[in-house]
């Protein structure tokens, strides 16, 4: 080899280095064993990505306003599963009902909707009279009068008489309680009954029934079996308020009751009540 190759040797070993350093490394590379090459982060922690994933979710770090809405949002699901638990008890009793129990009940709440529509369109017939009247003063007594019949009858102390039905009630076995007639009662003005007497005893607002000594007391007078209510008001009403399923009749029928209900055209209510006067209340008119 000449001076001059020699020459040009040395000097390109200078030019080119022996090893890369580490430093130079290619990001990503394998390393020299083959596995693959832990740089970054990753590298300095010590941590897999599922244990990096699993401590930030836990423990959880809530603000005070995300604590708020999740205490909200389980009051209102707590509400809602309260009201759908309600909802379901009340439609239960209607959910075994045959499909003509069903009709029926429909029928009489269309019945009390046509009373209520009635009574409105009666009241704004009083008002056009006494508005429309030449003798308004006159037309004012009629009205007053006849008010007077009506609220006698409501209060018990004037006798009755129209078309209602009969409701005798056998009891054997001594079961009935005063409870029991009263829901008898109460079912009966709520399909519309006007007047009402129990054994003799008229039937008003203040009406108050007790069990005394294995009988029933109807404002302090006791009253035995079979009871016998006499109502006026519409037979086709009262009939099948007190039929429908798990009412009056079925009731009392599981005391082992015997229940019979008549229409009848004409029912009297002559029992009554002498009139009070109020001790304190007057008129706010005088």
């Amino acid at each position: 080899m000449s001076d001059q190759d020699e020459q040009s040797e040395n000097r390109l070993r200078k030019e080119l280095p022996d090893e890369v350093p580490p430093s130079a490394e290619t990001p990503g590379a394998d390393a020299p064993d083959g596995r693959p090459a832990e740089h970054g982060p990753e590298r300095r922690s010590g941590l897999t990505g599922r244990q990096r994933l699993v401590k930030g979710l836990w423990p959880p770090r809530l603000t005070r306003a995300q604590l708020i809405v999740a205490l909200l949002l389980f009051g209102l699901g707590f509400g809602l599963a309260v009201q759908v638990a309600s909802n379901s008890e009340s439609d239960s009793a209607l959910r075994g009902a045959r499909q003509e129990d069903l009709v029926r009940i429909l029928d009489e709440l269309d019945d009390r909707t046509q009373r209520l529509e009635d009574e409105k369109q009666g009241l704004e017939k009083q008002r056009d009279e006494l508005e429309n009247s030449s003798d308004q003063a006159e037309e004012a007594r009629r009205q007053t009068l006849e008010k007077e019949r009506q609220l006698g009858i409501l209060a018990g102390t004037v006798a009755a008489q129209g078309p209602g039905i009969t409701v005798t009630i056998e009891d054997t076995k001594g079961a009935v309680e005063a409870d029991m007639l009263l829901d008898a009662i109460q079912e009966l003005r709520a399909a519309g009954a006007e007047a009402i007497q129990v054994n003799g005893v008229r039937v008003v607002a203040g009406t108050y029934l007790t069990d005394s000594d294995e009988t029933v007391s109807v404002d302090g007078n006791k009253i035995n079996a079979p009871y016998r209510f006499q109502v006026i008001g519409k037979p086709q009403d009262l009939e099948p308020a007190l039929n429908i399923p798990g009412g009056v009749v079925q009731t009392l029928e599981k005391e082992q009751a015997t229940v019979t209900v008549e229409r009848s055209s004409k029912i009297v209510v002559d029992a009554l009540r002498a009139a009070k006067r109020p001790d304190y209340a007057r008129s706010s008119s005088q």
